[in-house]
Protein backbone atom coordinates (compact mmCIF):
# COMPACT_ATOMS: atom_id res chain seq x y z
CA UNK A 1 0.00 0.00 0.00
CA UNK A 2 1.28 3.76 -0.48
CA UNK A 3 1.62 5.59 2.38
CA UNK A 4 -0.82 8.29 1.84
CA UNK A 5 0.36 10.16 5.10
CA UNK A 6 0.59 13.98 5.32
CA UNK A 7 3.08 16.03 7.03
CA UNK A 8 2.08 19.31 8.44
CA UNK A 9 5.76 20.92 8.14
CA UNK A 10 5.26 20.43 3.67
CA UNK A 11 1.42 21.67 4.10
CA UNK A 12 0.94 23.88 1.25
CA UNK A 13 -1.91 26.07 -0.11
CA UNK A 14 -3.67 26.88 -3.23
CA UNK A 15 -1.57 29.20 -5.60
CA UNK A 16 2.43 29.23 -3.84
CA UNK A 17 3.94 26.36 -6.13
CA UNK A 18 5.79 28.89 -7.79
CA UNK A 19 7.13 32.62 -7.94
CA UNK A 20 5.71 34.73 -11.37
CA UNK A 21 8.56 34.80 -13.29
CA UNK A 22 10.21 37.02 -15.83
CA UNK A 23 11.87 36.55 -18.62
CA UNK A 24 15.60 38.68 -19.53
CA UNK A 25 16.12 37.89 -23.37
CA UNK A 26 14.01 37.17 -26.20
CA UNK A 27 12.79 33.97 -27.08
CA UNK A 28 14.83 31.93 -29.20
CA UNK A 29 12.51 29.48 -31.40
CA UNK A 30 15.12 26.46 -32.82
CA UNK A 31 13.58 23.69 -34.04
CA UNK A 32 14.33 20.16 -33.47
CA UNK A 33 17.18 18.19 -34.71
CA UNK A 34 15.36 15.19 -37.58
CA UNK A 35 16.42 12.43 -34.75
CA UNK A 36 13.76 14.38 -32.64
CA UNK A 37 10.95 14.31 -34.94
CA UNK A 38 11.08 10.94 -35.35
CA UNK A 39 10.78 10.09 -31.90
CA UNK A 40 8.23 12.54 -31.24
CA UNK A 41 5.99 11.41 -34.32
CA UNK A 42 6.08 7.70 -32.71
CA UNK A 43 5.01 8.90 -29.23
CA UNK A 44 2.53 11.16 -29.91
CA UNK A 45 0.90 8.68 -32.76
CA UNK A 46 2.37 4.83 -32.10
CA UNK A 47 2.88 4.33 -28.46
CA UNK A 48 -0.50 4.34 -26.99
CA UNK A 49 -0.96 0.64 -25.36
CA UNK A 50 0.22 1.92 -21.81
CA UNK A 51 0.76 5.70 -21.94
CA UNK A 52 1.45 5.73 -17.99
CA UNK A 53 4.96 5.17 -18.65
CA UNK A 54 5.54 8.80 -18.94
CA UNK A 55 5.59 9.58 -15.59
CA UNK A 56 8.23 6.62 -14.91
CA UNK A 57 10.61 8.17 -17.27
CA UNK A 58 9.90 11.79 -16.07
CA UNK A 59 11.15 10.14 -12.35
CA UNK A 60 13.85 8.12 -13.56
CA UNK A 61 15.46 11.16 -15.21
CA UNK A 62 14.58 13.76 -11.82
CA UNK A 63 16.12 10.54 -9.78
CA UNK A 64 19.49 10.37 -12.32
CA UNK A 65 19.86 14.11 -11.75
CA UNK A 66 19.50 13.91 -7.68
CA UNK A 67 22.48 11.02 -8.01
CA UNK A 68 24.75 13.46 -10.30
CA UNK A 69 24.60 16.04 -7.89
CA UNK A 70 24.60 13.58 -5.36
CA UNK A 71 27.69 12.62 -6.47
CA UNK A 72 29.77 15.95 -7.32
CA UNK A 73 28.65 17.11 -4.00
CA UNK A 74 31.24 14.99 -2.41
CA UNK A 75 33.97 16.89 -3.99
CA UNK A 76 32.09 20.20 -3.67
CA UNK A 77 29.77 20.54 -1.02
CA UNK A 78 29.09 24.05 -1.18
CA UNK A 79 26.51 22.70 -4.50
CA UNK A 80 23.97 21.12 -1.62
CA UNK A 81 24.84 23.42 1.10
CA UNK A 82 21.84 25.31 1.30
CA UNK A 83 19.53 22.43 0.12
CA UNK A 84 20.68 18.76 1.32
CA UNK A 85 17.73 16.80 1.74
CA UNK A 86 17.34 15.57 -2.25
CA UNK A 87 13.72 15.05 -3.14
CA UNK A 88 11.42 14.66 -6.02
CA UNK A 89 8.13 16.64 -6.18
CA UNK A 90 5.07 15.41 -7.97
CA UNK A 91 1.90 18.24 -8.41
CA UNK A 92 -1.03 17.90 -9.64
CA UNK A 93 -3.09 20.94 -10.64
CA UNK A 94 -6.69 20.00 -11.63
CA UNK A 95 -7.91 23.88 -12.09
CA UNK A 96 -4.99 24.70 -14.26
CA UNK A 97 -4.71 20.66 -15.88
CA UNK A 98 -1.03 20.69 -15.27
CA UNK A 99 1.16 17.85 -13.84
CA UNK A 100 4.44 18.72 -12.71
CA UNK A 101 7.36 16.82 -11.67
CA UNK A 102 10.32 18.49 -10.01
CA UNK A 103 13.26 17.50 -8.47
CA UNK A 104 16.46 19.52 -6.55
CA UNK A 105 19.28 17.58 -8.56
CA UNK A 106 21.72 18.85 -10.74
CA UNK A 107 19.49 21.07 -12.76
CA UNK A 108 20.65 22.27 -16.71
CA UNK A 109 21.93 25.26 -18.06
CA UNK A 110 21.04 26.51 -21.52
CA UNK A 111 23.43 24.51 -23.26
CA UNK A 112 22.05 21.44 -21.54
CA UNK A 113 18.72 21.93 -22.44
CA UNK A 114 19.71 22.19 -25.66
CA UNK A 115 21.92 19.26 -25.90
CA UNK A 116 19.64 16.67 -23.83
CA UNK A 117 16.40 17.72 -25.07
CA UNK A 118 16.58 19.36 -28.52
CA UNK A 119 18.38 16.41 -29.79
CA UNK A 120 19.34 12.75 -29.84
CA UNK A 121 22.89 10.90 -30.48
CA UNK A 122 21.71 9.65 -33.85
CA UNK A 123 22.81 6.39 -33.10
CA UNK A 124 21.01 5.94 -30.25
CA UNK A 125 17.89 7.10 -32.16
CA UNK A 126 18.65 4.26 -34.74
CA UNK A 127 18.98 1.58 -32.69
CA UNK A 128 15.68 2.68 -30.72
CA UNK A 129 14.08 2.73 -33.84
CA UNK A 130 15.67 -0.50 -35.57
CA UNK A 131 14.73 -2.59 -32.01
CA UNK A 132 11.24 -1.42 -32.12
CA UNK A 133 8.91 -4.93 -32.80
CA UNK A 134 5.52 -3.26 -33.34
CA UNK A 135 4.08 -4.61 -30.00
CA UNK A 136 3.43 -2.05 -28.09
CA UNK A 137 4.52 -3.40 -24.23
CA UNK A 138 7.69 -4.26 -25.37
CA UNK A 139 8.59 -1.29 -27.10
CA UNK A 140 7.65 1.00 -24.27
CA UNK A 141 10.21 -1.42 -22.53
CA UNK A 142 12.85 0.55 -25.24
CA UNK A 143 12.01 4.00 -24.36
CA UNK A 144 14.31 4.44 -20.95
CA UNK A 145 17.00 2.32 -22.11
CA UNK A 146 17.92 4.56 -25.37
CA UNK A 147 17.21 7.89 -23.88
CA UNK A 148 14.40 9.30 -25.01
CA UNK A 149 12.18 9.21 -21.55
CA UNK A 150 11.77 12.76 -22.01
CA UNK A 151 9.34 12.58 -25.03
CA UNK A 152 6.96 9.92 -23.84
CA UNK A 153 4.97 13.03 -22.12
CA UNK A 154 3.65 14.02 -25.40
CA UNK A 155 1.53 10.88 -25.16
CA UNK A 156 -0.51 12.95 -23.17
CA UNK A 157 0.41 16.62 -23.27
CA UNK A 158 0.02 19.18 -25.52
CA UNK A 159 2.36 21.04 -24.24
CA UNK A 160 5.30 20.37 -22.09
CA UNK A 161 7.56 23.16 -20.11
CA UNK A 162 11.19 22.89 -18.53
CA UNK A 163 12.16 25.38 -15.84
CA UNK A 164 15.61 24.41 -14.54
CA UNK A 165 18.71 26.10 -12.77
CA UNK A 166 22.11 24.32 -12.82
CA UNK A 167 23.75 23.75 -9.19
CA UNK A 168 26.97 26.38 -8.79
CA UNK A 169 25.23 28.52 -11.71
CA UNK A 170 23.27 31.90 -11.85
CA UNK A 171 21.12 31.68 -14.99
CA UNK A 172 17.90 29.99 -14.87
CA UNK A 173 16.43 28.66 -18.22
CA UNK A 174 12.51 28.17 -19.94
CA UNK A 175 11.93 25.37 -22.43
CA UNK A 176 9.10 24.99 -23.79
CA UNK A 177 7.40 23.01 -26.85
CA UNK A 178 4.19 21.69 -28.39
CA UNK A 179 6.03 18.20 -29.65
CA UNK A 180 5.70 20.13 -33.61
CA UNK A 181 8.85 20.23 -35.11
CA UNK A 182 10.84 23.06 -32.85
CA UNK A 183 11.04 24.29 -28.89
CA UNK A 184 11.77 28.02 -27.45
CA UNK A 185 13.68 28.38 -24.74
CA UNK A 186 14.58 32.10 -23.03
CA UNK A 187 16.35 33.36 -19.75
CA UNK A 188 14.19 33.76 -17.14
CA UNK A 189 15.26 36.61 -14.29
CA UNK A 190 13.52 34.99 -11.15
CA UNK A 191 13.01 31.51 -10.02
CA UNK A 192 11.06 29.93 -6.74
CA UNK A 193 13.90 27.30 -6.67
CA UNK A 194 18.04 27.56 -7.00
CA UNK A 195 18.61 24.09 -8.24
CA UNK A 196 16.90 21.86 -10.19
CA UNK A 197 14.35 20.82 -13.03
CA UNK A 198 11.10 21.72 -13.12
CA UNK A 199 9.05 19.78 -15.83
CA UNK A 200 5.22 20.61 -16.38
CA UNK A 201 2.78 18.78 -18.90
CA UNK A 202 -0.44 20.78 -19.73
CA UNK A 203 -2.28 17.72 -20.53
CA UNK A 204 -4.71 17.03 -23.47
CA UNK A 205 -7.90 16.25 -23.42
CA UNK A 206 -9.08 13.65 -21.92
CA UNK A 207 -6.07 13.03 -19.99
CA UNK A 208 -7.38 13.96 -16.82
CA UNK A 209 -7.19 10.67 -14.78
CA UNK A 210 -3.27 11.53 -14.56
CA UNK A 211 -4.16 14.19 -12.14
CA UNK A 212 -6.01 11.41 -9.51
CA UNK A 213 -4.15 11.08 -6.27
CA UNK A 214 -4.86 7.59 -6.58
CA UNK A 215 -3.90 7.14 -10.10
CA UNK A 216 -0.69 8.97 -9.60
CA UNK A 217 0.00 7.14 -6.47
CA UNK A 218 -0.34 3.23 -7.62
CA UNK A 219 1.71 4.98 -11.03
CA UNK A 220 4.50 5.72 -8.53
CA UNK A 221 4.09 2.54 -6.21
CA UNK A 222 4.25 -0.10 -9.94
CA UNK A 223 7.14 1.76 -11.29
CA UNK A 224 8.93 3.57 -8.90
CA UNK A 225 9.37 2.09 -5.81
CA UNK A 226 12.58 1.70 -6.29
CA UNK A 227 13.79 4.91 -6.51
CA UNK A 228 15.90 6.10 -3.34
CA UNK A 229 15.34 9.88 -3.21
CA UNK A 230 11.88 10.59 -1.11
CA UNK A 231 8.91 10.90 -3.91
CA UNK A 232 6.11 13.59 -2.62
CA UNK A 233 2.62 13.93 -4.09
CA UNK A 234 1.38 17.68 -3.58
CA UNK A 235 -2.55 18.17 -4.47
CA UNK A 236 -3.01 21.89 -4.73
CA UNK A 237 -6.77 21.40 -4.13
CA UNK A 238 -6.49 19.55 -1.05
CA UNK A 239 -3.68 22.03 0.38
CA UNK A 240 -1.59 18.77 1.74
CA UNK A 241 1.51 16.30 0.96
CA UNK A 242 1.12 12.56 0.16
CA UNK A 243 4.22 10.72 0.84
CA UNK A 244 5.19 8.31 -1.79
Amino acid sequence: MVNKAKTKSETISKGTTAKQTKDIKAEEHIKFGAEVGKILHLMIHSLYANKEIFLRELISNASDACDKLRYLSITNPELTKSDPEFKIRITANKEKRTLTIADNGIGMNKEDLIENIGTIASSGTQSFIEKLTGDNNKDLQLIGQFGVGFYSGFMVAEEMEVISHKAGEKETWLWKSRGEGEYTIKQLETCDFNRGTSVTLHLKSGEDDFLDKFRISNIVKTYSDHIAFLIVLMMLEEQGVIKL
